[in-house]
């Protein structure tokens, strides 16, 4: 067994922390304030390979690992939690793409992605289907050699920013075997956004886009007609992992700043990290993360290996954004009212990995895919 990073991964580490806390945490609240994806945090994640992380060489990317992806993600998520949806975005339809496009397909969409010029969203979940994923209505309707996009897609983060998205879109009869995927532009004369106003993540431009008949050519279909669920689906189980790493990140920096207060800060004539009322929830915290850190770098070290790995993968969706609130929250106790002033990041951070309890993968339905590996499928609901 082997719980260390390679060198040549460990510099690499060091490098994106060096970048993060110099590029990204200074503009962490005042992204939150503005609403707003930040002019030129894209093009600064590209040219720290953020943006190609998964992506083949040959296509402009790094070609890294999934554990090199959940590490940048990790260091991302300490200084910006909302930065590392880039992360996971890119990685995430890189993956689609790469496993199901055509060479011809990834050669003309994949290269943009990589050097940051184009931002993908995923157009999944529709306004009467989040969990249900499967049972869409958005049609893509036949319309010469190619179709038109109808209907609505809700939630969809950097809505509001993204050039390009892959698109689930009902082509058949009912269920998601009925499902294809389009990786389609979201031209303005066809595509409505309505961005939303969230408790938190608010820099990363949530939004509704309605789709009025936006044409789709037939060489805009990733794989088969029908197999557009499943191949989507499939890049979520180790997408999750990664988002577990930017949770643990962002209460990783809450944790270490606690810390520091807690040797500093000065009550009834020493510091307070002497009394246990105060270092026992730092420690039991402390342990917690460790272990779910290990969960989150274990599936992604089986989808390197080629092994199964979405039990592993829901685990870490399910518990990683949890506890990262929780321990957050805690952190923002051992401040006491110095913490729960905005000056601080903590309530920040808080209100942000809360949202990725919801997204990619509700805990019910993260539970669910464990229940299913650990009874089999007759057995869970």
């Amino acid at each position: 067994m082997d719980f260390v990073f390679r060198d040549e991964e460990e510099a690499y580490r060091q490098e994106l922390r060096r970048f993060a806390g110099k590029a990204l945490a200074p503009h962490y609240q005042a992204d939150d304030r503005a609403g707003k994806l930040r002019d030129g945090l894209v093009a600064e994640m590209a040219g720290m390979g953020l943006t190609g992380l998964r992506l083949p060489e040959r296509y402009g990317g790094q070609e890294a690992g999934a554990v090199v992806a959940g590490m940048a993600a990790e260091e991302v998520g300490r200084a910006d939690v909302n930065a590392t949806y880039v992360i996971v975005l890119t990685a995430l339809i890189g993956d689609i793409l790469v496993r199901h496009g055509s060479e011809e397909q990834c050669a003309a969409w994949l290269p943009p992605i990589a050097a940051g010029r184009v931002l993908p969203a995923l157009c999944v979940t529709e306004p009467g289907h989040g969990t249900d994923a499967g049972n869409l209505e958005m049609s893509a309707r036949p319309d010469g050699d190619g179709w038109r996009l109808h209907g609505e897609k809700t939630s969809i983060t950097l809505g509001t920013d993204a050039h390009a998205a892959v698109v689930l879109a009902r082509t058949g009869g009912a269920g998601a075997r009925g499902v294809s995927a389009f990786y389609v532009e979201l031209d303005d004369r066809f595509v409505t956004r309505a961005r939303f106003d969230d408790l938190g993540g608010r820099s990363i431009g949530r939004a509704s886009l309605h789709f009025d008949g936006l044409p789709v050519a037939a060489d805009r279909m990733i794989g088969r007609p029908g197999d557009g669920f499943v191949s989507v689906m499939q890049g979520f189980d180790y997408s999750r992992a990664i988002i577990g790493l930017a949770c643990l990140g962002a209460a990783a920096a809450s944790l270490d700043e606690a810390v520091v207060w807690a040797r500093e800060r000065e009550a009834f004539g020493q510091p307070i990290g002497r009394f246990q009322g105060v270092s026992f929830p730092l420690a039991e915290h402390a342990t917690q993360l460790r272990g779910a850190r290990h969960v989150c770098y274990e599936a992604l070290w089986r989808k390197d290996a080629g092994l199964d790995h979405s039990a592993e993968a829901a685990m870490a969706k399910f518990w990683a954004p949890k506890l990262a609130a929780e321990v957050i929250h805690q952190c923002l106790l051992t401040f006491g009212h110095t913490g729960y002033s905005t000056g601080s990041p903590l309530g920040q951070r808080l209100r942000d990995v809360i949202g990725l309890e919801i997204g990619d993968g509700t805990a019910q339905a993260s539970k669910l895919v464990v229940a299913r590996h650990l009874l089999g499928r007759a057995y869970a609901p």
